[in-house]
């Protein structure tokens, strides 16, 4: 049930549903003082949500400080979370736009930071097919030459609370002893620590895949709506909610 609800707030998580909903309230309201106001709200909320400004200052503020990593040490495993991966109409995997993840853990590995690399990700589809994300990930893993005896894989999760559930018992099944360094996209590093060390994982975080909230601004960034601030929210909001909800869960 838990799984079912997280899926429907996240469609209502998408600020363009917003401003289009205040856009039709505008639209079909029969008082022309109630019209101005609904169309001046959709209108000033399209301006906010688009500034690149604002969402570079909240993603700066929500980014999760990245740990000291031990460079004369050699980690156990690196822990890589799924979700840079998805499913064409035939089933087939291809890299997505958070792909980075998988870069940074083949580069832990091919630079001998660490022993081994966990793969964790099913599919957190509604409805989900066929296509498993880690099952996917190892045959990619092969291509790069890591051989199968330094790979894990889990492939049922669904979301971030069994990435953490499942990767503890294999990680304990295989007596892999902490700590991990912990690699998933920058936007959801803060969330997947809590709920890694509320599992008992010593996690190590090494974020990846930086959207926003690292960059230079320029002058036309103030000005200038963004389409990429605006889909960008969605990614970050999701992750606010979600964190407070699996706080208190």
């Amino acid at each position: 049930m838990y799984f079912i609800l997280s899926k429907i707030l996240i469609f209502l998580l998408y600020p363009l549903l917003w401003v289009f909903t205040l856009l039709l309230i505008a639209v079909f309201t029969k008082r022309p003082k109630r019209r101005k106001i609904f169309l001046a709200a959709a209108v000033i909320l399209l301006f906010l949500l688009s500034n690149t400004v604002i969402f570079s200052w909240f993603a700066a503020l929500w980014s999760y400080k990245p740990d000291v990593v031990n460079t004369k040490q050699t980690y156990s495993c690196v822990i890589v979370l799924g979700g840079f991966s998805s499913a064409d109409k035939n089933g087939n995997g291809y890299f997505n736009e958070s792909a980075d993840r998988f870069i940074q853990g083949v580069k832990l590995m091919e630079t001998g930071k660490v022993k081994r690399i966990l793969i964790t990700g099913g599919n957190g589809n509604l409805v989900p097919g066929k296509y498993r994300e880690a099952e996917w990930v190892k045959t990619q893993l092969k291509d790069f030459n890591i051989p199968d005896s330094s790979t894990l894989i889990e492939s049922n999760s669904r979301n971030t609370i069994e990435n953490a559930d499942f990767s503890k018992k294999i990680l304990q099944a295989n007596h892999i002893q902490p700590p991990y360094l912990l690699v998933t996209s920058d936007f959801h590093m803060r969330r997947s620590m809590m709920i890694f060390k509320k599992h008992g994982l010593n996690v190590i975080a090494y974020p990846s895949n930086y959207i926003a909230g690292h960059s230079d601004l320029s002058l036309a960034n103030f000005i200038m709506p963004d389409a990429d601030a605006l889909d960008g929210w969605s990614f970050y909001l999701k992750e606010v909610v979600g964190y407070v909800v699996d706080y208190w869960k």
